[in-house]
């Protein structure tokens, strides 16, 4: 079975869902999977995804020496929020360097993509995908062959994203023929044809999604959307381990 997941909305189901013997790909674009691919490439040790600020903090209070990651409306978490905790860093890739990341725990919590990945911990296996890390996750995928493969889209705000939905298909696309008519579903289809209309013009393509144009009216976050349109530029499979940490 080969299936995409677009919105929000399908993550409480998709919670509900035995995955046990099911592989999840989570792709959360702009920004979340991008920047947590980001910071593993650049030594993060582990990153604790959750669902909200006040799990964060809870996460914290048991790893005191963790950075806090992540955002709400797309800027950093401020004391304001959390009413007395500035977050260290916010959810722009940009921000993770090797100097402030490496060797670092990091628990963060973003608008859709920690859902996301919340949502899939009882799969078997769970991989956490980004266009900087695309060709990895599909040889990974290609090398074992899941039998079941859903591909699951961070989506903006409650609704579908193009973004993601673009990397969904890109992966449909390169192992399309690990599976058969009657195991692939039309929600695959619909993604792996939006990619194979836009994947030779990735850059400008973008220009269709809200998210990219809402990063791009921002001047310090505009830089973000080029950063994580970029392909393979990470080798590095990552993944969500059975605790909850992305490695």
């Amino acid at each position: 079975m080969l299936k995409v997941t677009f919105t929000p909305a399908e993550f409480e189901a998709l919670a509900r869902t035995d995955l046990s013997q099911t592989t999840c790909v989570v792709f959360d674009i702009l920004r979340a999977t991008s920047t947590m691919v980001t910071a593993l490439a650049n030594g993060a040790e582990r990153i604790r995804p959750v669902a909200t600020i006040q799990e964060a903090l809870e996460q914290k209070a048991g790893h005191p020496e963790a950075l806090l990651c992540g955002e709400r409306l797309g800027r950093r978490i401020t004391a304001e929020q959390t009413k007395g905790t500035d977050f260290d860093l916010g959810n722009s890739p940009r921000e993770y360097t090797a100097e402030i990341v490496t060797g670092k725990s990091l628990i963060t919590t973003t608008t859709n993509g920690t859902r996301a990945l919340r949502a899939c911990l009882g799969a078997q296996e769970v991989l956490v995908s980004s266009f900087l890390n695309l060709q990895a996750t599909i040889d990974q995928l290609r090398n074992n062959h899941p039998k079941q493969l859903v591909l699951v889209c961070g989506g903006t705000h409650e609704e579908a994203a193009f973004e993601d939905a673009l990397a969904a298909g890109a992966i449909a696309d390169a192992v399309w023929d690990l599976f058969t008519e009657r195991t692939t579903e039309d929600s695959a289809q619909i993604s792996r044809s939006l990619w194979q209309a836009y994947r030779d013009s990735l850059n400008d393509s973008i220009q269709h999604a809200l998210n990219a144009r809402r990063l791009l009216a921002v001047p310090e976050l505009a830089a973000d959307v080029d950063c994580c349109l970029q392909m393979n530029t990470i080798d590095q499979v990552v993944r969500l381990d059975p605790q909850g940490w992305i490695r």
